[in-house]
């Protein structure tokens, strides 16, 4: 890279430098996510439809019965399937782009058998649900089952390690890292708050999301490039 032109670059606001990895791999990270998503959702469905062992009812706990019923939080939940798509859009080389998403894939396997071998659902509502905007649909395509560990919980966990990873090398300012904290806790609240699963599902998720997002970060490529970049340049590191 020009030296004139790196000096130059490194003087680019944190703005400047999200929206340069923003539009890099633009179609092809839209179009990966989108078909990660299908291919993801074939399994989730014929495994949530034909479960090859009896299902177990997961079992509330005091902290479930303290949270009530909020079906104004399905907007919430619904915002996953867009949150899931930001690192991976602010990721800057192929190579990089590619082993998250076998990372991302090697999570989604590892939640796809434990519903083989254990299925699981919440346990029935004693309301009705149907008569809310949106649940009818919601129950119809994503029945409540497929509970433990919860794979929404477990992708949003893992996007908010790596965005909070991505934001911090890009510069970005202390709020915009805690709205990617603040929209990953409302993810979390909300597949307990419309009752698609109960606290130890969300806790599970969380776990396995939390394994494997810090095992990406730990071997993934160019983890010594970022970690030697002097602080004030660490968002500069030239593209290959």
């Amino acid at each position: 890279m020009n030296p004139s032109l790196d000096s130059l670059e490194r003087l680019q606001p944190w703005t400047a430098e999200i929206g340069r990895r923003l539009r890099r791999w633009l179609w092809l990270k839209v179009s990966g996510v989108s078909a990660f998503m299908w291919l993801f959702f074939i399994g989730y469905f014929h495994l949530l439809r034909h479960p090859a062992y009896p299902v177990t009812e997961m079992p509330l706990t005091a902290l479930d019965r303290l949270i009530p019923f909020q079906p104004e939080a399905l907007a919430a939940y619904l915002t996953l399937w867009l949150y899931v798509g930001v690192a991976p859009g602010l990721l800057l080389r192929l190579r990089e782009l590619v082993v998250y998403g076998l990372w991302a894939a090697a999570m989604c396997l590892v939640g796809l058998a434990c519903f083989y071998f254990w299925p699981t659902r919440v346990p029935p509502l004693t309301i009705e649900v149907l008569q809310y905007p949106g649940f009818a649909l919601l129950r119809g395509v994503d029945a409540a089952g497929n509970a433990c560990p919860s794979l929404h919980v477990a992708g949003a966990t893992f996007s908010a390690v790596w965005i909070d990873h991505l934001l911090r090398h890009a510069r970005a300012p202390l709020a915009l890292r805690l709205g990617n904290a603040a929209w990953f806790a409302v993810i979390t609240w909300s597949t307990v708050a419309i009752r698609q699963h109960v606290v130890l599902d969300a806790a599970a998720g969380a776990l396995l999301g939390g394994i494997f997002s810090l095992a990406s970060l730990r071997w993934r490529p160019y983890r010594d490039a970022y970690r030697s970049a002097p602080r004030e340049a660490a968002i500069m590191i030239p593209v290959r």
